[in-house]
């Protein structure tokens, strides 16, 4: 077998090279503007407790339809999200909180 070379072409410089269009798709890319971290409010307020018999700290967890907000949108750490959760289940069972927002008489 006979040692067969490959060659390759020369790279071009960065100035000779074609430009790339900034976008993807249908339109220029769009940059999300940066976004501070939220923080677990129970985490910041010690005093704060998390209870089920308190249906004004749970509401606020609770979306018009009834759903539990997730994490990502109430800023909660995973541990105190998993309080919340357990204690609106509880909530919703003994009927301090209505399960859905057809449940809510207006």
């Amino acid at each position: 077998m006979s040692e067969e070379t490959t060659v390759r072409p020369e790279r071009t410089e960065r100035s000779e090279r074609p430009e790339r269009p900034q976008y993807r798709g249908n339109g220029p890319r769009k940059r999300r503007p940066f976004q501070r971290r939220k923080v677990c409010r129970f985490c910041a307020d010690k005093d704060l407790v998390i209870d089920y018999k308190d249906p004004r700290v749970l509401r606020s967890f609770i979306t018009e339809r009834g759903k539990i907000v997730p994490r990502r949108i109430s800023g909660n750490c995973s541990k105190h999200q998993r309080e919340i959760t357990e204690a609106i289940k509880r909530a919703r069972n003994i009927a301090l909180i209505p399960i859905a927002s057809t449940h809510v008489v207006a």
